[in-house]
Formats: structure tokens, sequence, C-alpha cells
């Protein structure tokens, strides 16, 4: 039965608009969907079609950023579902996945019992770089935010969050006789709760503190030397020096050791890491080191 309901989601061609935070996403999702036929969007924790909200809710009600990134990256099981359920009735053969990172739409892919993504398209080609900074300024200056659906479907939902509605008027081909002309498309300015409130930012000494405790929990025997944090446009990446015991089975406890920081922080702070190196120094036996 588990796999007579999967069948369907099976079936469907996966899409990806991947591009930093604030990039203009959203506001490009339709463009995006119309090209390739695409008739459903996923868009932190929604599922949208024909202007309509169909499942899911928005991370742009929630409180906390944190928070928010998890109701994007579907990380509760009933919203999971409810989407997962509405897929499956409606038999979509095409869905777009919108995202800041490939990380980040595999994942929702994945949770959601969706095929593997066929394609991935970014930001940067089919927005101009002016366009995409000035996305950014309007999201870093005033906080506003894109919800690809006309204003009386979030001012029904989520009165709250609304803060204006863009009208994108696009020409249609053909003579207007024959149905071509102008097309209106309605998307949704708004105001999420937690822009309101700030930003929230994990510092590297906050995430090193983190990974140590992870560490700490997995094997306390394991020994950090030195660790490296990067933050980019994709997540975080992780570079650890580590001393182990002397006969760990390296292949399968070090393998599960990046599984499990992976797993803790990201379930814990909604941040993703995009991949824990680990460099391993010495092996430790009875109080000393082999080189």
């Amino acid at each position: 039965m588990f796999w007579d309901f999967l069948s369907p989601l099976r079936r469907i061609k996966t899409f990806a608009l991947v591009g930093e935070s604030g990039t203009g996403k959203s506001f490009r999702a339709k463009l995006v969907a119309q090209k390739y036929g695409i008739d459903f969007i996923i868009d932190d924790g929604l599922l949208i079609r024909d202007n309509r909200i169909l499942a899911g809710h928005s991370a742009k009600r929630e409180k906390t950023f944190m928070a928010a990134v998890k109701v994007a990256l579907f990380d509760n099981k009933g919203q999971r579902d409810e989407v997962a359920r509405k897929l499956q009735t409606e038999k979509t053969k095409k869905i777009l996945i919108l995202g800041t990172s490939e990380k980040m739409v595999n994942k929702i892919a994945a949770r959601l019992q969706l095929p593997p993504i066929s394609k991935i398209i970014k930001i940067q080609d089919i927005a101009s770089q002016e366009e995409i900074e000035r996305a950014i300024r309007t999201r870093k200056i005033e906080g506003k935010h894109v919800i690809p659906v006309p204003s009386i479907e979030i001012k029904r939902n989520y009165p709250n969050i609304f803060y204006d509605a863009i009208k994108i008027f696009k020409r249609k081909k053909g003579p207007v006789a024959l149905g071509g002309g102008p097309s209106v498309h309605e998307k949704s300015v708004v105001r999420p709760e937690y822009s309101k409130r700030g930003k929230v930012i994990i510092s590297q000494a906050a995430l090193s503190q983190m990974v140590i405790h992870c560490v700490d929990e997995y094997n306390q025997n394991i020994r950090i030397k030195k660790m490296v944090v990067k933050d980019d446009d994709e997540g975080y990446r992780l570079v650890i020096t580590i001393d182990v015991p002397y006969g760990t089975q390296l292949g399968g406890n070090i393998h599960e050791l990046q599984r499990y920081i992976i797993d803790n922080i990201e379930r814990y702070t909604g941040i993703l890491i995009e991949e824990v190196n680990i460099i391993i120094d010495k092996f430790i036996q009875n109080g000393l080191t082999e080189e």
C-alpha cells in the first residue's frame, strides 16, 4: 500500500530554481513554470498551483528565522504528509521547487518523496546581476518578500504578514482577437514576522561549540584539534582535524560521525551544512600517540 501511494509521485518530473535568499526566485518562479509547462510550485513550505495555495504552511508566518527555515525544509512530518497527499490526488506531471542551494532543493524533494531533480535552473541564468543586486538590497533594507500567488490568497490565509501586491503584465504572442495581448500575473509582497524582529545569525564560535558537543556525544575518546568553519551562499562547510583511538574502524565510524554532526546541527538550528570534512591527524593509544 505504501508503494501504491507513492507511485503517482514517482512519475513526476522535478525541476528546481536555486539562488541565494532574496535574489528574486519567488518573483520569477511563475515565468520559469510557464517556460517548462510546470503546474505546481513548492516555495517556502507552500504547495502552489494556478495562483492558489493548495497545501503546506508558509515559512513567512514564523516568528523566528530558524523556525522559518525548518518550515521551508518541511521538517515537520504533518506538513510533509499534507503536501504529499495533495500531490498524490492532483496527479501532477511536473513540479518546481525553490531553494537557496542544490542541497536544500534535493532535501525537500527527498522529504516529499519526489523523484530526484532532473533539471536545476540557477537564478543567474534568468536574471541579470543588476536585477539580483536590486532584489537583495530590497530584501536587506525593507525586509520585503514575494509569494507567487495573488493578494487575495495571502489576505485569506496569512493576513498578518500581507504588505502589498505586484501586477506583472506580459504580452502573449498573436493577435488580440485570437487570444493574444497582455496577460496579468499578480504576486504578493509580505513582511514575515521574523523580519520585523531583526536577523538571527549563528556565529562561528557557537557553531564550533555545537560540533564539539556532537563529537563528544558520539565518542568521548575522539579529540578535536582544529576546526575551520566556512560560510558561503550554499551553506556551511566544516573542516575538522581530530585524533582518534587506535583500532577505530575508519570507514564506518568516521562516516557515521560526519552524518551525526550534519543531522544534529541541521535539526536543532535549521541551517544547512553543505559538507563536513574530517582530517585524522593522529591515532591515540594508552595515552600515547602514533603519527
